[in-house]
């Protein structure tokens, strides 16, 4: 290698060395507010002997995260309501539910020298079914906890600001109750997805 090549080469590796990391530092907030998906999984469970099936509903959901560690945060989602519509099987559309799932989970994110940012969370969640309703009399539905699991990206477009896309799934069971009696066991297990910008303090 020429002396000129050796020259470029080390010029190259300090300006890698000394570029900018964009990783999140201890003692760092970050505010998300955006929209997301809840899809709940195909197969429902059973109600009343009969196959349940819950539809999907799109809200504005909002993420504060506090990092612990460099790149480790401890983070909170909470949304405005989801609304569902309940179907059974051979029957049709026979009601619905509101619910709120606040979930704290703890995120790493990757440091990473460009302004694409991959990260990965795991925590717990907590459902809450409210204003339910039903054609076929008085339905409640029990609130659950539940595991959760994220996956996300964030883009940079700004020293402080940027825009995240993740994934999350929900372990989220529920019993129901038409009229006082059991009638069975919801599984919704959703996938949200969700966009938002997110803004460094």
């Amino acid at each position: 290698m020429t002396q000129h090549l050796k020259s470029l080469a080390l010029t190259a590796a300090l300006a890698l060395l000394s570029a900018p990391v964009l990783a999140q530092s201890q003692g760092d907030w970050t505010i998300g507010v955006g929209v997301g998906n809840v899809n709940p999984k195909s197969d429902n469970g059973t109600l009343a002997g009969l196959g349940a099936d819950i539809d999907d509903d799109t809200s504005f959901i909002f993420t504060a995260e506090y990092f612990v560690r460099d790149n480790v945060g401890i983070e909170l989602l909470a949304a405005t309501p989801f609304e569902h519509d309940v179907s059974l099987d051979g029957v049709g559309g026979i009601g619905s539910t509101k619910h709120l799932p606040p979930t704290l989970s703890v995120n790493y994110h990757f440091p990473t020298q460009s302004a694409w940012k991959p990260f990965v969370g795991i925590g717990v969640n907590y459902t809450d079914f409210f204003e339910e309703k039903s054609s076929l009399g008085k339905l409640e539905l029990d609130s659950s906890w539940g595991a959760s699991v994220q996956a996300g990206l964030d883009y940079q477009i700004s020293d402080r600001g940027a825009v995240r896309l993740n994934v999350r799934w929900f372990d989220i069971d529920t019993d129901a109750k038409l009229d006082g009696a059991d009638i069975g066991t919801a599984n919704i297990d959703p996938i949200l997805i969700g966009v938002s910008y997110v803004h460094r303090f």
